[in-house]
């Protein structure tokens, strides 16, 4: 069903008029006007196809369903999607996603009855995705590391209607509540309907012309207890394209390759981006560092989205360099800390291409450190980008001095809504929220962070960052990763404990291990206990689960 008659199509100005006013209000628009003119987004466009692309906007609001419309009417036979079975144009899966939407909305999908993603990077997931926002329902990006009994609890808190998950991933749904009906994205059916087979049955009925705005909802990552809904509107304007732009420069039409989980905010974030600039998004359904160097070559991918293990793992893989005849100009990765010996050495290898972005599920985005302050200052989370406010803030609330440590707090232009299921918001203070982290600026304006607040150690009365103890250790040759904890001690209520993987043939040697961090650090920062272990627990995205290290001997 199209949004404009005939006549729009020769309106090109009031077509125009209707693109900014969807961009939004006037700072964030001269933001976004200047950021997408310099990526190539802005630029000359048929009046027809202008139409369709306002047509998109007015319709769903900005937002992967409008970003697929506008690229069916702007580039109709581009690749939108690559992935492990092929490719499919921008006209395919607008096509695609108006079939699947009208049978979600046939099996009873729709406003206030979500559907869940448990999916590996493919289509399946964009096109689900695309084809709720179409009928106005909400999305449920699901981890796929969850257990059986935590999914279904969040599945139930969240009131689910249906779960389009991979066939390999089945194994989840153990303890799926039976009102909830399954699809099988990638793989055989096994009983379920696939996302193949409702679009192939061309179910009948025509979709909403102005469908109810729907959400993501966004899972915390879990590490520090039971993973929470994040509920986050899509953006009303297009400033927080305009910040993520000011400091990483990304290109219009080109390949993009998101190694990134897309149930993560950051792989999530990075479709959106790719879709607004109407790039080809490589993806595949299993993360390996020697075919991420594959894909990139072949599919002469501009940039890379990752987590920053993912960068190790390719690092660790021995590459010498990206495969010849092709280099990407970008490797965003965000997710996890990106440790200062992995910045240097990456870029050593494969260039000044990496760029690192520090944020959360709740406040998506803080501060963004290029590949020239990652040379300068390799431990950095970077600076605010435009439209964005930064404050290190003491426990009262108030603004502390360069260099002084406190706690992190943003504010930018992508609100959250606050937890499902009524759990605790984040803090807020005079319209910032905390991130609950730990840091510092220092004269340049660059964020150092520090830890977690509620990583804390308090031994023996003093309290004790483990970011700085963990950043000792990490820079030791024979040390390849690290996690610093407090564990009970009977005697100083908590005391230090180092969590070493060795590099391949190295032997730690605890005692010179704490003699490093005393001769840098204050003597209440050695590390009572080094454990060496084989590998550190780690989340699907990369950050260490803290409570599933084993209590040292």
């Amino acid at each position: 069903m199209g949004c404009a008659g005939p006549a729009a199509v020769g309106d090109t100005g009031g077509v125009i008029d209707t693109l900014r006013a969807g961009i939004g209000a006037a700072g964030g628009t001269a933001r976004a006007l200047a950021a997408l003119t310099r990526s190539g987004v802005v630029r000359p466009v048929r009046p027809d196809r202008l139409a369709g692309m306002a047509c998109g906007l007015l319709r769903y609001g900005i937002g992967l369903a409008a970003g697929y419309t506008a690229g069916a009417a702007r580039h109709p036979r581009r690749a939108a999607i690559v992935d492990d079975a092929g490719a499919v144009s921008y006209a395919e899966l607008h096509w695609r996603t108006d079939r699947l939407a009208r049978a979600l909305a046939a099996r009873g999908t729709g406003p206030d009855e979500p559907v869940a993603l448990l999916c590996r990077n493919s289509r399946h997931p964009v096109e689900v995705a695309v084809a709720a926002e179409k009928i106005g329902a909400d999305v449920v990006l699901l981890n796929n590391g969850m257990a059986p009994a935590q999914l279904a609890d969040v599945l139930a808190d969240l009131g689910v209607h249906t779960v389009v998950a991979d066939a390999d991933l089945h194994d989840r749904l153990a303890a799926l509540p039976e009102d909830v009906g399954v699809v099988v994205a990638r793989g055989p059916g096994d009983g379920h309907p696939t996302c193949e087979d409702l679009i192939a049955a061309d179910v009948a009925g025509t979709l909403p012309l102005r469908p109810g705005r729907s959400r993501t909802v966004v899972l915390t990552s879990g590490t520090s207890g039971p993973p929470k809904g994040a509920r986050r509107p899509h953006p009303s304007t297009l400033a927080p394209a305009a910040a993520i732009l000011s400091e990483i420069p990304l290109r219009a039409g080109v390949g993009v390759h998101i190694a990134a989980p897309l149930f993560h905010t950051w792989g999530n974030a990075a479709l959106l981006l790719a879709v607004l600039h109407g790039s080809t998004v490589v993806l595949r359904a299993r993360f390996d560092p020697a075919d991420l160097l594959d894909t990139v070559a072949a599919h002469r991918c501009d940039a890379v989205f990752a987590v920053p293990v993912m960068a190790q793992r390719v690092l660790e893989a021995g590459a010498p360099g990206w495969r010849a005849g092709h280099a990407p100009r970008i490797v965003a990765v965000s997710g996890s800390a990106l440790p200062a010996g992995l910045a240097t050495a990456f870029m050593d290898r494969f260039g000044e291409v990496l760029y690192n972005l520090y944020g959360s599920t709740e406040v998506s985005w803080v501060s963004i450190a290029g590949p020239a302050d990652l040379r300068a200052a390799p431990g950095t989370a970077g600076r605010a980008p435009v439209g964005t406010t930064l404050r290190i803030l003491d426990d009262d609330g108030r603004p502390v001095p360069p260099g002084v440590e406190g706690r992190v707090f943003v504010g930018n232009d992508l609100p959250f809504e606050g937890y499902t299921g009524g759990a605790s918001d984040v803090e807020r203070r005079e319209g910032l929220l905390g991130t609950g982290d730990v840091g510092k600026l220092d004269e340049h304006g660059l964020l150092h962070l520090t830890g977690r607040a509620d990583d804390m150690i308090v031994s023996g009365g003093e309290n004790v960052h483990p970011g700085p103890v963990e950043d000792v250790i990490a820079a030791r040759e024979e040390v390849r990763e690290v996690a610093v904890v407090g564990v009970p001690d009977d005697e100083y209520g908590q005391r230090l404990a180092a969590y070493v993987v060795a590099e391949p043939g190295a032997d730690v040697d605890a005692d010179a291990l704490r003699e490093a961090v005393r001769s840098r650090l204050s003597r209440f920062a050695v590390p009572r206990d080094v454990v060496v272990v084989d590998a550190l627990p780690r989340s699907q995205t990369g950050k260490i689960v803290r409570r599933d290290l084993p209590p040292p001997r």
